[in-house]
């Protein structure tokens, strides 16, 4: 979640980027002009002297007959300078490099924007349609919330003001930025001094609804500093920092380590540490998920070109989901231009999380509840309408009866009354 608040929630605000080929030096003698002597001829313009004859080649001693009956050959004109070579056979030198290029350009262009056309069509025919009735709130939705809520700058109203505007909604876990975790796995206690008041203001007036510790990091892949997963003793410690914030009161750990690479056994056994903990406990573990392959393959390709992976395979998707209680699809920042495309990828991403998580596991797709507009997301077309729809059309296609899915907005501080009210006209009612 790399936009607002960085992912991590730190960044919210505080209440209170031819030549012309020149003629030659001479011409050949015009016809019917006056014969030379027979020791050479001369150009027509040029008047014979009458009492020397034209200079020639001397004639040799002693001619021979041959050379008395046949004249001298006439001099030949001063050769001109050569001209140069023409553009036409520069043009003819360059053209097999111009035409190698546009081929290239060419290429490129047919490789890049027939496929770029051809999913943009199909997701927008998987636009189309009705969702299935009753595909509305299962009451089991979740909301990211910044970490103004655990470091001092809310207030008992503030809970208060929350506490209305999730009321008669199905929101029922609560993911608090509680971190960010240390490079190393650690946690300090001092970035969330009033968690254990915010977790009783939330019991207090939201009965039923269950506070998570929202834990996250960099990781080290995305850049030369950030949290190694492939460290022991550093996956430890994110373990050891998931029971102290379990012993602060809170009811779950919500994980979000990015950028994550799909396939990283690291990860899984990460995981797998923590459910032990959380299932000890008797609190759940949530994580946030990476989108799924649009198109097979996708990751190994994003990930060569920008080392910065974007989407899971689905067979990893489908680990990850097995080894959690709940898993939530970061379902925005999708690039996409329309809110029918943008719409058409939910329900896509909608159906590919369903096919491979195990109904044992919660599922929920994202909501953008923010606003922005660079290449990566289009506030136009990223719209929670278009999200919620399409949530109900890939649950309408996949599996309509799936209880435990529900949609989590993301993020409270950045939330429009619009961003609300789409989400309860197309998904509360």
């Amino acid at each position: 979640m790399d936009h607002t608040e960085s992912r991590d929630g730190t960044d919210e605000p505080t209440d209170d980027t031819r030549t012309t080929p020149a003629p030659a030096s001479g011409s050949m003698p015009a016809s019917g002009s006056t014969p030379a002597p027979a020791s050479g001829s001369a150009p027509e313009h040029v008047p014979e002297p009458e009492s020397a004859p034209t200079p020639g080649p001397t004639p040799a001693p002693g001619p021979t007959p041959e050379s008395k009956s046949a004249p001298d050959p006439a001099p030949q004109p001063t050769p001109g300078p050569q001209p140069q070579p023409a553009p036409e056979s520069a043009k003819k030198r360059r053209r097999p490099w111009v035409r190698r290029v546009r081929r290239a350009v060419l290429v490129l262009a047919l490789v890049l924007i027939v496929p770029l056309v051809a999913v943009e069509t199909a997701l927008r025919v998987n636009y189309m349609g009705d969702p299935a009735d009753g595909t509305y709130t299962r009451d089991r939705d979740a909301m990211w919330l910044g970490h103004a809520w655990v470091d001092g700058r809310k207030k008992d109203a503030d809970v208060t003001a929350l506490a209305g505007r999730l009321k008669d909604t199905g929101v029922r876990d609560l993911y608090v930025h509680t971190g960010p975790l240390e490079h190393d796995g650690t946690l300090p206690r001092s970035v969330y001094p009033r968690a254990r008041w915010f977790i009783d203001a939330v019991h207090r007036e939201l009965p039923g609804v269950r506070v998570q510790a929202f834990l996250g990091d960099v990781l080290a892949n995305g850049g030369p500093e950030g949290l190694e997963l492939s460290d022991a003793a550093t996956r430890a410690e994110v373990v050891r920092s998931a029971g102290q914030v379990l012993d602060t009161g809170y009811e779950g750990v919500h994980l979000d380590l990015e950028p994550l690479h799909s396939g990283d056994g690291h990860y899984l056994d990460l995981l797998d540490d923590l459910r032990r903990l959380t299932k000890g406990r008797d609190a759940q573990l949530s994580v946030a998920a990476h989108q799924i392959d649009p198109l097979p393959h996708l990751h190994s390709v994003a990930g060569f070109v920008a080392d910065h992976p974007k989407w899971w395979s689905q067979e990893f998707f489908g680990q990850v989901a097995r080894r959690v209680d709940q898993i939530a699809v970061m379902s925005y920042d999708t690039a996409r231009l329309f809110e029918s495309t943008y719409g058409g990828y939910v329900a896509q991403q909608t159906s590919l999380a369903l096919e491979v998580t195990p109904p044992t596991t919660h599922l929920l797709m994202g909501l953008p509840f923010y606003y922005e507009s660079n290449p990566s997301h289009w506030g136009h077309a990223e719209t929670v309408g278009a999200a919620v729809r399409g949530a109900r059309l890939g649950l309408s296609r996949t599996d309509p009866d799936r209880e435990l899915f529900g949609l989590a907005p993301y993020i409270d501080f950045a939330a429009t009354e619009t961003n609300w009210r789409e989400f309860k006209d197309g998904w509360v009612r």
